[in-house]
């Protein structure tokens, strides 16, 4: 069961995205996926079409480089083990999983051609696509499959959910999974695109060390080319690369590699990445501050892509410190008051939403508002109480955040000075991208910590039900997994998701702040580009 994502209000099937004007932002809610600012406008690198033949004739030419700016160095270019969005949006164009999501968010087979389950719901057969090949000139066989899964089996948290299972060879072009427990998501669960199950060369993944891979090789439309730390990420189209079957949808279908480079360029400064996009160094920009999003929506050179994905969240180090007091950590839910919080992230109140869910708020099975009385509370009074029974002495309660997400770091601020408001001693440190979440996984090294997490096919993937995410270990949350996963029915599944969600809250264990939509800004004109979990590029071709 997935969790229900309303689509954008286009037809991804055409590539004219329909306008939707500014007056009308206000009436957006959380389900809208997709807000587009349209205009036409010529591309960024000059009008050629007075020397250009094809141009003459009325025929559209296209550049052979795609750049994007993107907010961070990626600190990994192995999906398998980091929890990042900027690994897995670049990762998911070097490598592929045996399944991934369509449009629909269904579980499609990409890699694999097809599969069957037993009887008992125990042993799945995968059968593999023949004539695939990696970017070093090898065939994928079964060989690299097994080494991959199993691998991904143990370095992946979102793996954890099927522990205990093997992939095993039966042929050059067939593989078995064996779960210890039959359960209906496990298609699923191999599909997500969270930490995804990237297809590695048996060689690279054996030769993975305990900080993953070392060499860089996929089946994907895009080959790594080049990657200088903290400053690009150069792609270039693979020559041999085979295409699932199927029409382009969400993460499955055509890949074309449309365009022949793809740079991934580094740019933490906000306002260069937003005069870059205005000169045409940029054909697109991830992550537009939003700051600047009333001003771009108005400049008919670009568009806008507006997307709802996500929660913004506040996470509690519940093992070690200060924190581990629970009735402290309830004084920092008593004290916070989201609206603020959301407002210094995001800048404009049409850009996020107020609710305690970890799903999205209209998704029929998984929207929840359990522990809703432990959210947004705004009661610096009841705080204090709460700090005085806890027998709170002062001791520094560390916030660790990032300057290179505006988001995360502003809104970081923001909670520092309502814990203040309310007698903690906070603190905050801040570090470059890579080193936060260095940080951020180790529990000497923080107290809080806020991240934008995108929505989950499943609940039970969330990073805050992970040990390795902020540490949480409780018999409840092991408890309440089991409970979503073996229930009979969707009701009995989405009343055991309720439970967990509100021991979430009561523990302490962390808190949504709200729910955030990310802006892409691009060139007007731009062809091909989708969005689900990531921005999609594969397709994207941008004119002249």
């Amino acid at each position: 069961m997935a969790c229900d994502f309303e689509m954008p209000l286009y037809d991804r099937k055409d590539d004219d995205m329909r306008r939707i004007s500014l007056t009308r932002i206000a009436a957006l809610t959380l389900s809208i996926a997709m807000l587009l600012t349209a205009c036409s406008a010529p591309g960024a690198g000059g009008d050629s079409k007075g020397s250009d033949p094809a141009a003459n004739s009325g025929e559209t030419t296209y550049k052979t480089e795609l750049n994007v700016a993107i907010n961070a160095n990626p600190p990994s270019m192995d999906p398998h083990g980091i929890n990042s969005n900027t690994v897995g949006g670049i990762g998911m164009h070097i490598y592929e999983p045996l399944f991934s999501l369509n449009a629909n968010y269904e579980p499609v087979p990409v890699l694999a051609e097809g599969y069957t389950v037993s009887d008992d719901g125990l042993v799945y057969t995968i059968t593999l696509r023949q004539g695939v090949k990696f970017h070093n000139g090898q065939e994928m066989t079964a060989d690299d499959v097994v080494a991959s899964m199993n691998l991904w089996l143990e370095r992946c948290s979102k793996a954890q959910l099927i522990a205990g299972s093997t992939f095993a060879k039966v042929d050059d072009y067939t593989v078995t999974l064996t779960v210890p427990q039959a359960s209906s998501d496990i298609i699923m669960v191999l599909a997500a695109p969270i930490q995804f199950a990237a297809i590695y060369p048996q060689s690279v993944a054996e030769a993975a060390g305990p900080d993953g891979i070392s060499e860089y090789i996929g089946t994907g439309p895009y080959e790594l080319a080049e990657w200088k730390q903290d400053q690009y990420v150069k792609l270039t189209r693979f020559a041999d690369y085979q295409s699932p079957e199927g029409e382009a949808s969400g993460l499955v279908g055509e890949k074309s590699a449309a365009t022949e480079t793809i740079y991934f360029r580094v740019v933490a400064d906000n306002s260069t990445q937003i005069a870059g996009l205005q000169t045409g160094q940029y054909d697109i920009v991830e992550g537009v501050p939003l700051e600047y999003y009333e001003d771009l929506s108005s400049d008919n050179n670009l568009e806008l892509v507006v997307e709802t994905g996500g929660t913004l969240n506040l996470f509690f180090n519940t093992t070690q410190g200060p924190l581990a007091n629970e009735t402290l950590r309830q004084a920092v839910l008593a004290a916070l008051n989201c609206d603020d919080i959301l407002l210094a992230a995001y800048g404009d109140p049409n850009l996020y939403t107020l609710d305690p869910g970890w799903c999205p708020p209209d998704d029929a099975v998984w929207g929840s508002e359990a522990g809703s009385e432990y959210y947004n509370q705004n009661d610096p009074d009841k705080a204090k109480e709460l700090l005085e029974q806890a027998g709170y002495d002062g001791e520094p309660i560390v916030l660790v955040t990032t300057p290179d997400y505006s988001e995360m770091y502003n809104a970081t601020l923001v909670v520092q000075e309502q814990l203040k408001q309310a007698g903690f001693n906070a603190e905050v440190e801040q570090y470059d991208f890579s080193t936060f979440m260095e940080h951020r996984s180790n529990p000497d090294q923080y107290d809080l910590f806020i991240t934008s997490n995108s929505y989950n096919p499943l609940p039970v993937q969330l990073s805050v039900l992970s040990q390795d995410w902020a540490g949480l270990s409780a018999p409840e949350v092991t408890e309440g997994i089991a409970a979503i996963r073996g229930a009979a029915t969707t009701e009995e599944a989405s009343a055991a998701w309720d439970e967990l969600q509100g021991f979430l809250y009561e523990y302490g264990a962390a808190t949504v702040l709200g729910h955030y939509t990310g802006v892409y800004g691009m060139q007007a004109g731009v062809e091909g580009f989708d969005y689900m979990r990531y921005p999609i590029y594969w397709n994207v071709k941008v004119p002249e």
